[in-house]
């Protein structure tokens, strides 16, 4: 999948005059490759569309126009982008009380290495930036990629393949089968 480029990035007053309809079609888009994986996560699948819309999002709300500002969000966000052979996705910790959050954060440190894709049985582990990680605790936000062997890629890429998440970590199992939804979502990027 290709990574967004400066040249697909609109001024504020040019993403202005499209934002309600882009937005409305990629949020219908990422409503087809979000789930639950157990009780306090949730994912969403990420492409190419899904970082636009953050990077055009960002430099929206923060009024970013300076031209290495803008390179910077659009560097930052296509670490979101799934490369060649992978699946990408972002997993959200979703606990109200902070309290509860932050201890469970330090229980699950090294949570991000317990996350895996099923596929026909086969465990794919997730993998995460080293700078993305923290010591001692769990991110709330994980964004994690899941590179995937030949056979496995062409199952998911033909939608005939079981797949599913998988959380094996001493503070939080949760295993979820994928919606057709988002197995379908996740063959159009693949195809």
């Amino acid at each position: 999948m290709k990574p967004v480029t400066r040249a697909e990035i609109l001024d504020l007053g040019e993403y202005e005059k499209i934002r309600d309809r882009f937005r409305a079609r990629v949020i219908d888009e990422k409503k087809r490759r979000r789930g639950r994986l157990g009780d306090r996560m949730s994912f969403v699948f990420e492409n190419h569309d899904t970082a636009l819309l953050q990077i055009q999002e960002m430099l929206r709300t923060e009024r970013i126009t300076r031209e290495a500002a803008v390179l910077h969000e659009i560097e930052t966000y296509n670490e979101l982008v799934p490369g060649d052979h992978e699946l990408s996705a972002t997993f959200m910790i979703e606990i109200d009380d902070k309290a509860e959050r932050d201890a469970f954060l330090v229980d699950a440190s090294g949570l991000e290495g317990a996350i895996a894709l099923v596929c026909d049985g086969q465990k794919i582990p997730a993998t995460v930036a080293p700078s993305r990680l923290l010591e001692g605790r769990a991110s709330a936000v994980i964004y994690a990629k899941f590179l995937l062997p030949d056979a496995p890629r062409a199952r998911v890429a033909r939608g005939d393949g079981a797949l599913s998440l998988v959380v094996e970590h001493a503070a939080y199992q949760a295993e979820v089968a994928l919606p057709l939804a988002v197995a379908r979502s996740l063959a159009e990027d693949l195809a």
